[in-house]
């Protein structure tokens, strides 16, 4: 699975690697638990997902609720994203997972990377643009 991940989790991989996300370590095709979850960053206690097209069916996304539900009930929180954002808005998806890793606040449950900055003024985090390119 390593050697022929999607795009999505190559530029995802770019982001995690080698401490590159405000220090914090993060493992690739990681199991807990009978799962293997594509990024798990052990010290966060931090799960993220990535989902492609097939995660937008209706036996799928409900796969995908179980799942993120039981890793919950396991002390892990689950970020989920959509390959496209990942690859469109990699900034955004890398400020939420930053915020995240930082603040300890609760992820969504939908697989969106939202708003950085919303609602705040002159607030930049370390972690744009603080990656390299896939």
């Amino acid at each position: 699975m390593r050697r022929d991940c999607p795009d999505a989790e190559k530029r995802m991989w770019s982001i995690l690697r080698s401490r590159k996300l405000s220090g914090f370590k993060f493992r690739r095709q990681c199991p807990i638990e009978g799962y293997i979850v594509d990024f798990y960053c052990v010290k966060k206690r931090l799960a993220i997902e990535l989902d492609g097209e097939q995660h937008a069916d209706d036996a799928n996304a409900k796969y995908d609720a179980r799942r993120t539900g039981r890793l919950n009930e396991l002390g892990v929180r689950v970020m989920r994203f959509w390959d496209h954002d990942v690859l469109k808005d990699t900034d955004v998806v890398a400020e939420s997972i930053w915020r995240m890793l930082t603040a300890g606040s609760e992820p969504s449950p939908l697989p969106s990377p939202g708003v950085p900055g919303e609602g705040e003024r002159g607030t930049a985090s370390p972690a744009a643009k603080n990656y390299g390119e896939v």
